[in-house]
């Protein structure tokens, strides 16, 4: 076990882990220089477009350290964006240490100080990485006076480095061998292995991706899950190489995985403690918890026959992906789908479009929301995420919404503006301070709602890609909601109802009227799209029907033979009104929700 690393690299997104994870995996022979691609631990094709990482990944390295001595080091690729810090704690759980990699030109940022929190949480060693160190605008200075002053880090224990250009590589490496620990635990105790991640295989069912802390696990050997009480029968352990290679067991201190002819996606609970059935252990592993989703939205197949393939999807996606939450759901508009939990707006934009490519649907998505607790005048209180099962207003005694408490650091330039948009979104106590020379965190209380649509990415434009951007939900306050539904000729269309603060309900309404009005085609009739809060229209876009000159066959004559057949066509549209329906194209929907209501 003292030849074993287990560690992971952390940092805010695009700081460079994937480049470093590259030069450490080349390095050490991890992978073929012909087999050699960029960002070699990001699978997905969707994270290599968009340049970030989306799932952790783990790889097994050989170095030989300049003692002579060969390690085996556990690399863990963790995700950067605050939408994924759920991946993040579960690699945590399986590691003694952490590269805590900061931009030499950019320094520490948001999420970066809240990775570094995780990592303490957990009591890993940390060894702080400056990258990019051959940038023109690198001030390594400057960066070692943030890791002092903003981490509490030793500056001088940093390692400098630039991913790109391969250099400071082999001082990595050397910090990974002499500053993190080894690996704890008994190899003859009963066995205790975490499941920090899994993957499915056509083929050989669900592969248990684990972390073995005490004991040993081996083919053969007769294993129970803890949490959900099943017996499996292990068919093969081995390590992860980029591909996965079989070993004759797996001891205390190794991470690897684990066929255990697991058929079922719903049978495991990553996270899940895993022990032997003849000798199991006393109790589970601690530290594990649930992801708490914080914005929900309803998924459709467009085609209803696609329903079952969603329902299986889903489930297969859960077991990747363990912090999405789903359950059945119904809608009048749009029929049959499942109401889903996301840990933030990219979460769900990434889940959509994974469903997408992955399993070949097609899809319609209702506008995020967030959970609401709503008291009743009878003093019961329920929560609400979904607009559709909002309580009669007359029974309402009070509503309640989830606020943050958001970290945003900026260079100083850009106070005044920042400033602004927190008080745009109703932030309340925004205070600021001074971190280094020219630096600051401004703290703004805010509704969790106001930072759903677009926050994110107002922020980058207004702080031309500086700003960064970290929250933490800190509770639930009194607020003036409302439900405002969407009505098209006069009926309501359940999927765009959606809940919003009073003094936003309009503005929000207005918005989702003129978008529908672009996109719905004109019929012979005109169709009214209104905004409304239960029977009072706040808001309103009209669709101009197609017209006929019906007065064209009319040449001179009296007045009266024109009217006379402008009234005719007018009871015919009329009457058309009342029996025509409108249908609502799918790109109605999806650009009501792409675009939010500022822009």
């Amino acid at each position: 076990m003292d030849d074993i690393r287990n560690f992971c690299i952390i940092a805010h997104i695009d700081h460079g882990k994937s480049t470093l994870a590259d030069r450490l995996i080349q390095r050490c022979g991890g992978v073929e220089d012909r087999d050699f691609r960029d960002q070699i631990l990001d699978s997905m094709d969707i994270e290599r477009e968009r340049g970030i990482t989306i799932k952790s990944n783990t790889i097994t390295l050989r170095y030989t350290a300049r003692d002579g001595k060969t390690y085996r080091l556990n690399l863990i690729d963790t995700p950067g964006h605050v939408d994924f810090s759920h991946e993040v704690r579960r690699s945590l759980m399986s590691c003694e240490g952490a590269l805590l990699l900061v931009d030499a030109s950019q320094g520490v940022e948001a999420q970066t100080v809240a990775n570094l929190y995780l990592a303490l949480e957990h009591d890993l060693e940390i060894v702080p990485v400056i990258n990019k160190i051959d940038l023109p605008s690198a001030d390594v200075d400057r960066i070692r006076e943030e890791i002092d002053s903003d981490l509490g880090l030793d500056p001088f224990e940093a390692v400098l480095v630039s991913a790109k250009q391969g250099i400071g590589i082999d001082d990595v490496l050397e910090a990974i061998v002499t500053k993190l620990p080894a690996p704890q635990g008994d190899p003859e105790a009963p066995l205790r292995a975490l499941i920090f991640d899994a993957q499915y295989d056509p083929y050989r069912g669900v592969v248990l991706i684990c972390r073995i802390k005490e004991g040993s696990i081996r083919p053969g050997q007769k294993i129970l899950l803890m949490h959900t009480d099943k017996e499996y029968k292990v068919e093969e352990v081995g390590l992860l190489q980029l591909k996965r290679v079989e070993a004759d067991q797996l001891e205390a201190g190794a991470v690897g995985y684990v066929i255990a002819g697991v058929k079922a996606v719903s049978e495991i609970n990553v996270g899940d403690t895993i022990t032997e059935s003849e000798r199991p252990a006393a109790e589970p592993l601690p530290g594990y918890k649930e992801a708490k989703p914080v914005v929900f939205s309803s998924i459709y197949p467009i085609s209803t026959d696609d329903y079952e393939d969603l329902a299986k999807a889903l489930d297969k996606l859960k077991l990747n992906d363990a912090s999405l939450t789903y359950q059945k759901d119904a809608s009048q508009a749009l029929g049959f789908g499942f109401r889903c939990g996301f840990l933030g707006l990219l979460h769900l934009e990434i889940v959509q479009e994974r469903l997408e490519r992955e399993y070949d649907l097609s899809l319609l998505l209702s506008a995020p929301s967030v959970q609401y607790e709503v008291v009743l005048n009878n003093g019961t209180e329920v929560i609400v995420d979904n607009p559709s099962l909002y309580p009669d207003p007359g029974s309402i005694k009070l509503t309640r919404e989830p606020f943050i408490k958001a970290s945003i650091m900026i260079p100083e330039r850009y106070l005044g503006t920042v400033m602004e948009l927190c008080r745009e979104r109703r932030g309340y106590n925004t205070t600021y301070e001074f971190l280094a020379v020219g630096r600051l965190q401004v703290i703004s209380e805010l509704p969790l709602a106001e930072i759903l649509f677009d926050f994110y990415d107002r922020l980058k434009t207004i702080t031309q890609g500086y700003g960064s951007f970290d929250y933490d939900i800190t509770d639930y306050r009194e607020s003036d909601l409302v439900k405002v539904d969407i009505l098209v000729n006069g009926d309501k269309v359940d999927a765009l109802s959606q809940l919003v603060h009073r003094e936003k309900a309009r503005q929000r309404a207005l918005h989702y009227c003129e978008r529908l009005a672009e996109t719905i085609h004109r019929q012979n009739f005109k169709i009214a799209i209104q905004g409304a809060i239960g029977g009072n229209v706040i808001a309103r876009s009209t669709i101009n029907a197609y017209r006929k000159d019906v007065t064209a066959k009319c040449y001179g004559g009296d007045i009266s033979r024109k009217r006379k057949l402008l009234e005719k066509q007018k009871e015919g549209k009329k009457r058309m009104k009342m029996v025509g329906s409108v249908e609502i194209p799918q790109e109605a929907f999806l650009a009501v929700l792409k675009a939010g209501p500022d822009s």
